[in-house]
């Protein structure tokens, strides 16, 4: 309902502005009938209303709906194309409806009549103005889209730090090394040949993690070896419990990964499976497409600390660093895969979490002079315009009609203001700033 409001207000704004536009035109061309009374002009503003409301809404919450449908990415050609193609069939209609509403409720004419005596001529005007004011609003939000998109990729180089930080601390948790080292204690007295051969595979895996923990992407044969020594250690510990399939090399060269992905995903499959001899666990890498697929059977445990969603989130978070490729996950009664997009390009990102914070303060402080810019522009504006209705109206007719104009805009203009400025009558200065911040410092929040 808040939306709608806001909508309808906008429209009714709008229509005003067209309408004063509109009528400025046609005094200055002389074009306005000699007899042309009080009576007439409320008339014809009320249709001009009605016209732009119908209009403005009908297009706006169609806009609405194609931000809904395809993410706010309506800015390829061919969303575009049936984007507009949209707003021009729902502004025939909403022109339609305009017109049946004037004629036949308010003027009282017969239906039938008034569909009969229709032409097309009637429409163009009002389809000019309407295509217009759409083309307005794809203009405005491809701006915000862009702006948004910029602020997006600044937060995601900004995460760049604490997500390589939360990489490294994440992929060989302290239960790992406490369970291998507890593996190496036993095959020491056991078999030290193999525990020789554990020790090397082991030091393998931490000089890769010391290795890459710098690096935004590996080569997918540098993963795929790293993934066969890390397997090996599993295996000592699991013997043939787990059955591992992994093709020897990349089949596209070229093709990069996020580094450590494949541990976290052998790491997670583990963790939350049953691993035994007679119920041994598959674990089967293979690229498909440009993709690589990581699946092995489903046997979860009955009894497991609950997921925190660390692993899978800490590759989503570095991907996203990345790409807008998206991470997969499918999960059926027998089977659980996750496909990982293989990428082509090394991207660095050097960014810090210093640098961030200084760039979000700025980016902030950016918006607030841009809104402060545009409060003064419109007061201006407002200014300017307003004197010169009154002087038309006083000019014109002794019905003091430019009250609406500047009531109407006063209004709207006081609402920026506040707005611009960061004020709330009814919750005080920054009460919203102020009441995410208590929330945030709740601990059971």
């Amino acid at each position: 309902m808040s939306r709608f409001l806001r909508e309808l207000i906008k429209a009714v704004a709008i229509g005003t502005a067209i309408f004063i536009v509109l009528m400025a035109y046609f005094y200055v061309t002389n074009a306005l009938p000699d007899d042309f009374t009080t009576a007439d002009f409320v008339r014809e503003y009320f249709e001009s209303l009605v016209f732009a409301t119908i209009l403005y809404m009908v297009n706006a919450y169609w806009f609405f709906y194609l931000l809904k449908k395809f993410n706010y990415n309506i800015f390829s050609a061919k969303r575009l194309l049936f984007g507009i193609s949209g707003n021009i069939i729902i502004s025939l209609v909403g022109i339609f409806v305009a017109r049946t509403l004037i004629a036949v409720v308010f003027n009282q004419q017969d239906l039938w009549a008034f569909i009969i005596d229709e032409k097309p001529g009637y429409y163009r005007q009002s389809l000019i103005i309407a295509v217009g004011i759409s083309l307005i609003f794809y203009a405005f939000w491809y701006y915000k889209y862009k702006q948004d998109t910029k602020v997006k990729e600044q937060k995601i180089i900004a995460g760049t730090a604490s997500a390589r930080f939360d990489a490294l601390k994440n992929q060989l948790d302290p239960h790992f090394l406490f369970n291998s080292l507890n593996v190496l204690t036993s095959l020491i007295e056991e078999d030290p040949d193999q525990a020789q051969k554990f020790t090397t595979s082991l030091s393998k895996v931490y000089r890769y993690v010391l290795e890459q923990k710098n690096k935004d992407l590996v080569t997918l044969d540098e993963e795929l070896n790293f993934a066969r020594t890390y397997v090996r250690l599993l295996k000592m510990r699991f013997e043939d419990s787990i059955v591992f399939e992994i093709p020897d090399q990349a089949s596209h060269p070229d093709a990069k990964i996020v580094p450590l992905s494949l541990q976290l995903l052998l790491e997670n499959a583990v963790k939350h499976n049953v691993v035994t001899a007679t119920k041994p666990l598959h674990i089967k890498v293979f690229e498909q497409g440009q993709n690589l697929v990581v699946s092995n059977n489903l046997q979860e445990k009955q009894v497991v600390k609950k997921s925190s969603g660390v692993g899978l989130q800490n590759i989503r978070q570095r991907y996203g660093i990345l790409t807008d490729k998206q991470i997969f996950i499918t999960k059926s009664e027998k089977d659980f895969s996750v496909s990982l997009p293989l990428l082509s390009k090394q991207v660095s990102v050097m960014e810090t979490q210093e640098a961030h914070i200084e760039e979000k303060r700025y980016l902030k402080a950016k918006e607030r002079v841009e809104a402060i810019k545009g409060f003064y522009g419109n007061l201006t504006a407002y200014m300017i315009v307003i004197p010169f209705l009154w002087w038309l109206n006083f000019r014109t007719t002794d019905f003091l009609w430019a009250i609406f104009p500047t009531l109407g805009w006063g209004f709207g203009l006081t609402a920026h203001g506040m707005e611009a400025f960061g004020y709330n009558p009814l919750w005080g200065k920054r009460w919203e700033e102020k009441k995410i911040r208590e929330l945030m410092d709740k601990e059971d929040f």
